[in-house]
């Protein structure tokens, strides 16, 4: 049997949809052997390799109410619209309200992978869970470095932003290190078109000192479109499994509406129920 990778998209608060399948998928003991996680799915997916079932609905339900987490107390405190060194720091560490079990997600026999956009060259990179350490997970805060709502992160002599501007499907890196199936949790329902960012004049005034960035921003719509492409090519000749959400709630990258959270968690835990036998059957396939 070949190895089969789970791929978690980014997509701010959205992915409190993936929160759901997650923890069903930890109810049930379906296990992966390669995860990676882009943007908020990376932290999703640290938490799952953990086993910590609740942990990720709290980041998107409780503790958006702190100040330090996002919106505009945010930025007037911190300079940011998105408070990631607070989310994976002040929160995550040993001794924070929700402290991320990095002991148990090092135990966890699956490869795990980080991506992040280089802010130099606006091309991916990728982490594993050995660049981390107990109470430093700058490598997740890389990963979710939204550009121009959030400063670039400093990790390893270089700077680094949101890793879904470079690869927000990572199918193709999946495949290199050797994955034959891939299941993949979405953070936009089926038949999602990405359309070009907004704000162009803003992020092009913020991101003055990375043209890259700026340039990967410009082509985000056509990146993403190629990869979901392939992604969908692989789910018809039986090679991928996705999960997307089954309903159209409507929210933004930055809601702070929990109830709104809690009702696309509650989809991605029903949309599981919908789609755990064909799940079954696809991992058992040989």
């Amino acid at each position: 049997m070949g190895k089969i990778g789970l791929l978690l998209e980014g997509g701010g608060m959205k992915c409190a949809y993936g929160a759901g399948v997650l923890d069903k998928f930890n109810d049930d003991n379906v296990t992966f052997d390669y995860v990676i996680g882009v943007s908020a799915g990376s932290a999703n997916g640290a938490s799952y390799l953990a086993g910590q079932r609740g942990r990720n609905i709290r980041f998107y339900t409780e503790l958006i109410s702190d100040p330090d987490y996002m919106g505009i107390r945010c930025f007037l405190r911190n300079g940011e619209m998105f408070g990631i060194r607070y989310i994976y720091a002040d929160l995550s560490n040993e001794g924070g309200k929700a402290p991320l079990d990095y002991e148990k997600v090092l135990e966890n026999p699956a490869e795990y992978y980080v991506v992040a956009t280089n802010a130099i060259t606006g091309k991916p990179e990728y982490f594993t869970k050995t660049d981390m350490k107990k109470n430093d997970y700058r490598a997740i805060m890389c990963s979710s470095a939204i550009p121009a709502a959030c400063r670039p992160v400093f990790f390893k002599n270089r700077y680094y932003f949101d890793g879904g501007v470079s690869d927000p499907l990572p199918v193709k890196k999946m495949l290199e290190d050797g994955c034959d199936r891939i299941v993949a949790i979405l953070s936009k329902p089926r038949g999602y078109v990405k359309k070009p960012e907004s704000f162009r004049t803003f992020y092009h005034l913020k991101l003055g000192k990375y043209p890259k960035m700026k340039e990967a921003l410009d082509n985000r719509h056509i990146l993403y479109t190629e990869e979901q492409k392939e992604l969908y090519r692989l789910e018809e000749e039986g090679k991928a499994f996705i999960f997307a959400p089954s309903a159209q709630i409507k929210m933004g990258t930055f809601s702070t509406d929990s109830k709104t959270q809690e009702k696309l968690y509650q989809l991605g835990l029903d949309d599981y129920g919908e789609l755990k036998e064909g799940l079954a059957a696809f991992m058992a396939a040989e």
